[in-house]
């Protein structure tokens, strides 16, 4: 078998496999090495396996939700955005729609269909697929690529595209053997944390409050340092904690502060943005309509019947009992408790159920308008290995499908 290639690439998940179809057309001799027995493992799982490919942003409104460091994707989006992966897609057979105009699945809503037409195409181009084969060591000489070792192989390149993604869903293959890989060749890696996760609380009442999908949720760091730190969506209340798309977009920002001070206290503001004199004066009006009803047909209102008992018995108020025979002061502390819900986070279950990785490979030694190393001639980053993660909704993918565009291009045009 010949070991000599024009470009490896390492690992088989959106970006990688993107980087190996776009070398390839480029005419390059391509082998793309995937440590486990099938490609795409992590890819077949995504948005539930229905796979939000990307969303119909602008370029600029899509960086901004990646928060500062979202402007290191300017040149793989200028190059590669959502615009030009769906008409790749169109090109391999696969059609798309964005059902609610802003998050764009493949009509078939099966991440399976996606995974069939990359490998399809894959094999069209003659990009050599092997699989089981794990990268142990990327073989540089004087500053410049040349190879991969694997555990029983060598393999020769002068560029190499390392898209082994980051330490979510061990189950599905991440071991973080790219960032051992990088480190080892001199790169930075900024700390690790779990991101795109339920949370666990303290409170054990949120396990009566699970039926229902709390719409338009704002939800608050309550510490000195972090009051900024704030996100909305819909929250779900689970046996355990909370989640839902508002909870795994903040737990990147909730997870690290775990590490720092071991319990975050969170305040929760479920009934869509009204504050204590707007909830008030809503009450009032309800028992003006219905004086003899119980406070928890009042507050049911605003809420689920299950949360609206929960948060009465939290402000020390019997949910049957009528408004008028309420101390004023019990009633005071509902309205605070309505407007801003104390929970506290105590923990998650760590990179097991993570979708995300939040750290990385240092943006700083990339070259964004190449995702080369600015470190080793002809080593190339791509995808969820480096430190640059966004929220749901399409934003991880295309983010993969864009690096892994421009680190597949640029191996190609800088082959010795």
């Amino acid at each position: 078998m010949d070991t000599k290639y024009e470009l490896i690439v390492l690992g088989s998940g959106a970006a990688g496999m993107m980087a190996a179809i776009v070398a390839a057309r480029e005419g390059k001799n391509v082998l793309l090495l995937e440590k486990l027995s099938s490609i795409a493992s992590k890819l077949k799982a995504t948005g539930g396996g229905r796979c939000n490919l990307t969303n119909t942003l602008s370029n600029d409104d899509f960086m901004s939700r990646f928060g500062r460091d979202g402007r290191f994707m300017r040149d793989a989006l200028t190059a590669f955005d959502h615009k030009a992966l769906l008409a790749f897609f169109d090109g391999i057979g696969v059609s798309t729609h964005a059902p609610d105009g802003y998050r764009v699945f493949p009509t078939s809503h099966s991440s399976a269909t996606i995974i069939a037409a990359l490998h399809e195409e894959m094999l069209r181009l003659g990009v050599t697929l092997l699989l089981g084969q794990k990268a142990t060591k990327i073989l540089v000489q004087n500053h410049q690529v040349h190879g991969v070792q694997t555990q029983n192989a060598t393999y020769y390149a002068p560029n190499v595209v390392v898209a082994t993604g980051g330490l979510g869903y061990p189950v599905l293959g991440a071991e973080g053997d790219g960032y051992t890989m990088a480190s080892e060749l001199g790169h930075k890696v900024t700390q690790l944390h779990p991101a795109m996760m339920p949370l666990k609380t303290k409170e054990e009442w949120v396990k009566n409050c699970r039926a229902d999908t709390i719409a338009k949720v704002e939800l608050r760091v309550n510490l000195p340092k972090h009051k900024k730190l704030r996100a909305s969506g819909d929250l779900i209340f689970t046996n355990h904690g909370i989640r839902g798309p508002v909870v795994l977009d903040f737990a990147r920002e909730v997870t690290p502060l775990l590490d720092t001070y071991g319990e975050v206290p969170l305040l929760l503001n479920l009934t869509k943005g009204l504050n204590e004199e707007q909830i008030s004066a809503h009450i009032k009006n309800e028992v003006a309509k219905n004086p003899h009803a119980p406070m928890l047909t009042h507050i049911s209102t605003l809420l689920p019947e299950a949360l609206s008992r929960e948060l009465c018995l939290l402000a020390g108020i019997d949910p049957q009992e009528k408004h008028n025979k309420i101390e004023g002061a019990a009633r005071a502390k509902l309205m605070q408790i309505l407007a801003w819900t104390p929970l506290s986070v105590t923990g998650h279950d760590g990179f097991k159920l993570a979708m995300i990785t939040r750290g990385g490979i240092d943006l700083k030694e990339i070259n964004p308008k190449t995702m080369q190393s600015k470190i080793i001639n002809g080593l190339y980053f791509c995808g969820e290995i480096m430190n640059l993660d966004g929220p749901c909704g399409g934003y991880n993918l295309q983010w993969s499908f864009s690096s892994g565009y421009l680190a597949g291009l640029s191996g190609a045009m800088f082959v010795k």
